[in-house]
């Protein structure tokens, strides 16, 4: 050993000495045990807390009264409840048991169970008939008591820990608060915490040679129909409530039933509505509209008016018939505008004794913001209406029942790998009534099943499978399909049919009955047949090919589940659904599920269940802050790569007051460096929500906002339209040499690169979340590049800036060696194309 070496460690023999002889002396001045107290807030809002003493007289609290664990049991947020959570700790094993009342009432109790008090198991919920199955057999001593602890009385239980543990529950507790004060972390705080720095100096290494496969699927997208994203938004039909199956149980807005959005103008007539011999007993409403003399109108204004473009035609049909006595005849069929004049106009015969589509064409001759559809009978009468139908001839890819055509070209210019759907908390629903069943959305249009949304309206499913899988084929995306584990929405309020001796109200306690649970893996079974199945051989590859496509959808993945609770409940059942189709199925990527967060109990439970049953790949979902972005970008270097693939499937940078701007993109961005870095484990990935209409929005941030004339992408958009447009196959290693040691400021800096080898273009991605520019020098090596040349594509701004859009431009590259500054708050995609000849 040199003398170097020798004085460094007899240094350190010291100072550990030292810390040591401190710690002994302090923990001499310790009490060996105190009184531990745990409680809820009276009002429930609270989770389990606890609070110390050393006689019982005097009690402080534990980290300023942090909860250690929530309860889970019923909807959303707030009505989330725990009352006086009783603590006891096992005397045979030393684990602690933790009861508790989920409802004021006390009708529903809690159990959750825990080695350390820090890390909790899955909770479950029973009535207090079955309480005492949760109690461990024998338990140290416990005391109800009353206390009072920061200035409040409180209600709770008592029994003595050694003093360790306090030291242990602080010690969790102000790591996750120091963890917390760094994910606070804001662009605005950057005048201080980055004063006086100055413009940087950059050397950015990537060693060609150095390659590794990344998944090819990385940037799709997720839709669920929330914020009116279907009806009234993608789906391109212009009536609302075109079917008369509107209903009180959708949601809470005044007059929401049958005759929603339709009303008679004039005189002389009269509309009711009517179930008797509808046109499919999926569509048991429709109206009657009685004309004692002509002249009165039945109207719809539809989906916030209907914007109609001048010399644009529009295909409208309606099923009608006339009852016996009436003789039926000529409807005129408007479109006004709000002064009456007329936009448009056609007519139709309707005079059959049997329900019959009659259809027409209508040209609009001017442009208009806010239309209505007008149909004038020019005969007394009765008319039977159902299926009343406005669409734009132009729909994307000219499609019948088709997408409105510039939002679903702004999604299609993302280049998303895949498109994820129906959710999201619509494929699980709200009770088990309420999960989303495929096949009520294929077939004819009159025949398919209406579905009470969630979210708070109504779903007519005129976008379904069958809209899904072309609209995928037709961007080149692969379908994924999410349905329901046999559960419904972790935060389900509604009450409904379930299995017996379960809770099925006010949480996913419920689920489908074991006896039912057949025929509901039959249905995803046949779903998988319906996209893949032999369009003759099969009979849901049939009916795919009566709907007009005969080819098979090549179906690669299905998900299974919804960042549920992972309960006994949703373990059975998931691993029925699981086993069934990897046995019929095994070509299939089934994508599993662990929980809503990015740690935590379901997020355990979630990833054990993988391991167990071997799933190919999980749904991770975390909405975070853009520091947690920043201080997190190792999150998936330490993930095992011998174990499941993940699918991103929900994430986003949330602010306060949610704004989707430079800062919350930038974060994103940033992520994504190092998500394309691990694009060995990360298979897919994709921000949520997607779409929201204006006035209709029950989440922000979106990532594309809409109304009926304006599609209006987000900062957010243009990231993710970067990364879709600019994906690779191979992951380039590559440093970063910055003239800078600040760790706040080489974590703001993120580089990937990677190469497509479908075109053989170098890709380099750059992002600097910093206030000031960087020059830096990119060196490409172990490549001679031939005759290169290049493409930028600029997102940059002020923090707050909501309105930035990304500038491509052309970008010279003499060789593998160029220089590229960084302007501050940035994100850069340079395309480098070898011209060889």
């Amino acid at each position: 050993m040199n003398k170097l070496t020798y004085f460094f460690a007899t240094c350190l023999f010291l100072v550990c000495a030292t810390t040591l002889q401190a710690r002994t002396n302090r923990v001499t001045n310790e009490p060996d045990s105190v009184f531990l107290f745990s409680y809820s807030d009276a009002n429930g809002q609270s989770g389990l807390r606890f609070a110390w003493s050393t006689e019982g007289t005097q009690w402080f609290s534990v980290a300023d009264g942090y909860d250690y664990v929530k309860c889970d049991f019923g909807p959303w947020g707030r009505q989330k409840k725990m009352f006086r959570p009783r603590l006891m700790q096992n005397r045979a094993d030393g684990r602690w048991h933790c009861l508790w009342t989920a409802t004021q009432s006390g009708e529903v109790w809690a159990h959750a169970a825990s080695a350390d008090l820090l890390k909790w198991g899955p909770q479950s919920y029973f009535t207090e008939a079955d309480r005492t199955k949760y109690l461990p057999s024998t338990i140290f001593p416990i005391t109800e008591e009353k206390i009072t602890v920061n200035g409040r009385e409180e209600d709770g239980w008592m029994q003595r820990v050694p003093y360790s543990t306090i030291e242990q529950l602080v010690r969790f507790a102000e790591h996750k608060k120091y963890r917390q004060s760094l994910y606070d972390e804001r662009a605005e705080q950057d005048p201080v915490r980055f004063a006086g720095l100055k413009p940087l100096e950059a050397t950015i290494n990537v060693q060609t040679s150095q390659t590794k496969p990344i998944s090819e699927h990385l940037i799709g997208i997720f839709f669920e129909d929330i914020n009116y994203a279907a009806d009234g938004g993608l789906y391109a039909e212009l009536i609302q409530n075109r079917d008369f199956e509107y209903s009180s149980k959708d949601g809470s807005r005044e007059g929401w039933d049958s005759n929603y959005a339709w009303s008679v103008r004039g005189d002389d007539a009269t509309f009711t509505i009517a179930t008797a011999n509808p046109i499919h007993e999926n569509n048991p409403h429709y109206a009657v509209l009685n004309i004692t003399k002509p002249g009165a109108s039945f109207q719809n204004p539809g989906f916030d008016g209907i914007t109609l473009k001048k010399g644009e035609k529009y295909d409208f049909s309606l099923f009608g018939r006339v009852p016996q006595g009436s003789k039926g005849g000529k409807v005129l069929v408007k479109l006004i505008n709000q002064d009456g004049s007329e936009i448009a106009s056609s007519s139709v015969n309707v005079s059959s004794k049997e329900w019959k589509k009659y259809s027409t064409q209508l040209i609009a001759n001017a442009d208009v913001r806010s239309a209505e559809l007008a149909l004038v009978p020019q005969t007394a009468g009765t008319y039977e209406l159902d299926m009343i139908s406005l669409f734009p001839r132009n729909t994307f890819r000219g499609h019948k029942n088709g997408l409105r055509a510039d939002l679903a070209q702004t999604l299609a210019d993302m280049k998303p790998r895949f498109v994820r759907f129906p959710g999201g908390c619509v494929a699980h629903g709200d009770g088990v009534d309420n999960i989303y069943d495929w096949k009520g959305s294929i077939g004819p249009l009159e025949a398919r099943k209406p579905l009470r949304n969630l979210w708070g309206y109504h779903q007519t499913r005129g976008l379904g499978y069958f809209e899904y899988f072309q609209f995928c084929e037709d961007m080149g995306a692969e379908p994924v399909p999410v349905l329901a584990a046999g559960v419904p929405c972790q935060n389900s309020g509604t009450c409904s049919h379930h299995a017996k001796g379960e809770l099925g109200c006010n949480g996913q306690q419920g689920g489908i009955p074991m006896e039912e649970m057949g025929a509901y893996i039959q249905d995803i079974l046949d779903l998988i047949e319906y996209a893949n199945g032999d369009a003759k051989k099969t009979v849901w590859g049939r009916k795919r090919a009566e709907a007009g496509h005969p080819k098979p959808f090549n179906l690669k993945f299905i998900g299974i589940g919804n960042e549920d609770l992972i309960t006994d409940i949703f373990v059975e059942r998931f691993t029925m659904i699981f086993n069934a189709i990897k046995e019929k199925y095994p070509e299939i990527t089934v994508i599993g599920t662990v929980g809503p967060f990015y740690e935590g109990t379901d997020y355990d439970e979630g990833w054990a269940l993988a391991s167990r049953l071997n799933i190919p790949m999980v749904d991770e979902h975390y909405y975070v802050a853009p520091g947690w972005l920043i201080h997190n970008q190792d999150y998936y270097d330490r993930y095992d790569r011998n174990k499941s693939k993940v699918y991103l499937g929900e994430y986003a940078a949330h602010l306060p007051g949610r704004p989707n701007n430079i800062e919350t993109a930038l974060a994103e961005a940033l992520y994504l460096t190092s998500v394309e870095r691990n694009g060995d484990v990360v298979s897919m990935t994709s921000y949520a929500p997607l779409l929201a209409k204006e006035h209709h929005t029950q989440w922000n941030p979106d990532l594309i906002y809409f109304n009926n004339a304006e599609v209006k992408p987000t900062v957010g958009y243009y990231t993710q339209q970067m990364y879709g447009q600019n994906a690779g196959t191979d992951y380039l290693a590559s440093s970063v040499s910055l003239n800078s040691k600040e760790d706040a400021v080489k974590k703001r800096v993120g580089v990937s690169v990677v190469k497509d080898n479908h075109t053989g273009d170098y890709i380099v991605k750059l992002v600097n979340l910093l206030p000031v520019e960087i020059t830096s020098q990119i060196k490409l090596e172990d490549v001679a590049l031939v005759n290169p040349t290049a493409t930028k594509t600029l997102l940059s701004g002020d923090p707050k800036d909501k309105t930035a859009k990304s500038v491509t431009t052309d970008f010279e590259v003499k060789g593998n060696d160029f220089p590229y500054t960084m302007p501050a708050y940035s994100f850069t995609v340079i395309r480098i194309h070898e011209n060889r000849k």
